[in-house]
């Protein structure tokens, strides 16, 4: 099976040379880090409408979450476009930090949409190294759908342990690597990882996210493994829960 992956990668990669070429100087990372929070913003709605079920029922208890003084504090890392917004109790402080700057219209727009929210802020910043955000200042931190971008995922569920109070609590969406490493999809998966990362800002779909969330040592982790039918059928495979500090 190793043989044929390596032909297939080796296929792919002729066969988008150019994109390889782009991809190896540097001038595509600067392409996609303005185009893609355009494509996200178009792939949002289509998004929450297949999760809608899910993120209700995985935020719903959020608000048992606030500190001593009943407002909650909310940090959400790779923030993108704010899609998660709807989804979030009424009242609650939202920081919202991103890596890239371009995302910041996209997330007024969204804040606009969702006034039933405090915003108190946007940092650029990256979520392996949130330095801006203070030791223990968060009831709640959400990322989703970022782990896949990040090189070193334990440096941010790290991070996360650090800004997040003592009882608080850490909810996750993540696309990863299929668990079947006999099947079609993962073959794929291998096959694609590579050129997939240079066309979608450093994404990669063979992350095994929920081996580092199981090393952190969170206080408690619910963690389950959904199939998710979008039209990129090689991130389908899904976790989704939350771990408390």
């Amino acid at each position: 099976m190793s043989a044929l992956v390596f032909i297939f990668q080796l296929i792919v990669f002729i066969l988008t040379l150019p994109i390889q070429i782009l991809h190896y100087i540097g001038v595509l990372k600067s392409i996609t880090n303005v185009l893609f929070p355009y494509f996200l913003d178009r792939m949002t709605d289509s998004y929450n409408k297949l999760m809608e079920k899910e993120k209700k029922s995985l935020f719903s208890n959020m608000s048992d979450f606030a500190g001593p003084s009943k407002e909650l504090r909310l940090l959400e890392i790779g923030c993108g476009t704010g899609a998660n917004f709807k989804f979030y109790p009424s009242g609650c402080k939202v920081n919202c930090l991103d890596i890239n700057p371009n995302f910041q219209k996209f997330l007024s727009k969204n804040q606009a949409l969702n006034d039933h929210l405090k915003y108190e802020g946007f940092l650029v910043a990256s979520a392996d190294n949130m330095t801006p955000v203070a030791d223990a200042s968060m009831d709640v931190v959400v990322c989703t759908l970022l782990a896949c971008s990040l090189p070193n995922t334990p440096a941010m569920l790290k991070e996360v342990k650090r800004v997040l109070r003592p009882g608080g609590v850490y909810y996750f969406i993540e696309h990863v690597a299929s668990t079947d490493e006999s099947s079609w999809m993962s073959f794929f998966q291998k096959v694609m990882n590579h050129t997939w990362g240079a066309v979608f800002a450093g994404c990669s779909i063979r992350k095994t996210t929920w081996k580092d969330l199981e090393d952190a040592k969170f206080s408690e982790l619910s963690l389950r493994h959904i199939y998710v039918p979008t039209k990129f059928i090689l991130v389908n495979p899904h976790i989704i829960g939350y771990a408390v500090k």
